[in-house]
């Protein structure tokens, strides 16, 4: 009962006290009217009427940067009264003899008041912007709360897509070519062991599981490049050996890597006659190539072409293509393929692509290192996929530069 009574008396004493804090405002801007007043009085005679008029509008002007609009149009009231008794002949009285000293007493009341006016305006502009402004810190600090606690989200989900992204590295690329191995020399030193007489091979069986494990140790490695190639890109890290080199070594050496692994492909080439030498890390370009083309193959059917283009394009560049038939890239996640762990077959039942979606996250890295783009189109003549990549030719005094 007693709380509920002190909650209905609360804003009945800050009103109270509301009402007191006004009142002192007034009576402090008499006082200053006041006081001013009564020291210069006494030198009613000898000081000029303008200059007591002066002084008191400072007074008025300060009542008004100090209080509210109301203390300073009382102020002013005062302050006229007081030049008129005091100081505009005769003294001591509230008339006026001469009609100039209305037309200044006039002059100073209209002053006075205005200015006390605008002085009180400005005053609550002011406090207007210092609240706005205030409130405009709190709503930034508010966002900046939002936008970090934002950002911590987003990075712990993509902490545990990497997580899993990882794991299903660990359980595919890495486990199954292990599995393979060890299953491959596991056999080999069974062979002609004690109790394992029917375990004989003959010399292809043992020729073909020497293949499994170099094959499986192949993809072991390049895994393990692919993902210290990435860690180099994304740190600006990878180092480049530039050199002159023909676009038709480039072609052949991808094609040439292809040919030992995929049999069951067709390759077309289609290079332009007379192609340049780039100035570039062939190496590296020669594996972003043959990551393409080999990432077309994976996707292909049995028996499918890979056609690979390669010509002059503007801007004195060299543009290298692979179109394929595979199932297609919609168009929706074309730009997404280039995210590192992104798979676009990943839930495609008639592929037997595996792999952790580094390739063309390595192969964009690759290329704009070098000042070059990628992108996927549509193919054309048939084709279904069209993977474009192109890169500067160079020119004599990037050589320069690059052997400084």
């Amino acid at each position: 009962m007693s709380e509920t009574l002190l909650r209905k008396d609360m804003p009945e004493s800050g009103h109270v006290h509301s009402i007191q804090s006004r009142a002192a405002q007034y009576a402090l801007a008499i006082l200053a009217v006041g006081v001013v007043t009564g020291v210069m009085a006494p030198f009613a005679g000898q000081i000029n009427s303008t200059t007591v008029a002066l002084v008191l509008l400072l007074v008025i002007l300060l009542a008004a940067a100090a209080f509210e609009s109301g203390p300073a149009l009382v102020a002013s009231f005062v302050a006229v009264l007081c030049l008129n008794f005091f100081f505009l002949p005769p003294l001591y009285t509230l008339t006026i003899a001469d009609s100039q000293n209305w037309v200044a007493l006039i002059a100073f009341m209209v002053t006075a008041m205005v200015a006390g006016q605008l002085s009180a305006y400005a005053k609550r502009r002011a406090e207007e912007s210092e609240s706005r402004r205030i409130e405009i810190a709190r709503l930034y600090d508010e966002l900046q709360g939002a936008f970090a606690e934002a950002s911590k989200t987003e990075a712990l989900r993509q902490s545990e897509q990497l997580k899993s992204a990882l794991l299903d590295a660990v359980t595919h690329d890495l486990r199954t070519p292990l599995t393979s191995i060890k299953a491959s020399v596991t056999t080999l030193l069974e062979e002609g062991k004690l109790g394992t007489e029917n375990l004989q091979l003959d010399s292809e069986a043992r020729t073909e599981f020497l293949e499994i494990i170099n094959e499986e140790t192949d993809r072991l490695n390049n895994f393990i490049g692919g993902m210290v190639n990435l860690a180099r890109i994304q740190a600006g890290d990878l180092h480049l050996r530039k050199s002159w080199t023909p676009v038709d070594d480039i072609v052949r050496n991808a094609v040439d890597r292809f040919g030992r692994r995929f049999s069951a492909v067709r390759l077309i080439l289609d290079i332009e006659e007379e192609s340049p030498a780039v100035f570039a890390d062939a190496d590296s370009i020669t594996e972003v190539l043959f990551s393409i083309i080999d990432n077309a193959a994976k996707y292909s059917p049995e028996n499918a072409s890979i056609r690979v283009a390669v010509k002059r394009v503007a801007e004195e560049m060299i543009e290298f293509s692979v179109e394929d038939h595979g199932p297609g890239i919609d168009i929706s996640i074309r730009e997404r393929v280039f995210d590192k762990f992104f798979r676009a077959a990943e839930n495609d039942t008639h592929s037997t692509a595996g792999g952790l979606g580094l390739g063309l996250a390595i192969a964009r890295g690759i290329i704009e290192t070098q000042g070059g783009s990628i992108w996927i189109t549509d193919g054309r003549d048939g084709y279904v996929t069209r993977v474009t990549f192109k890169i500067p030719i160079g020119d004599d005094e990037d050589a320069e530069t690059a052997f400084q």
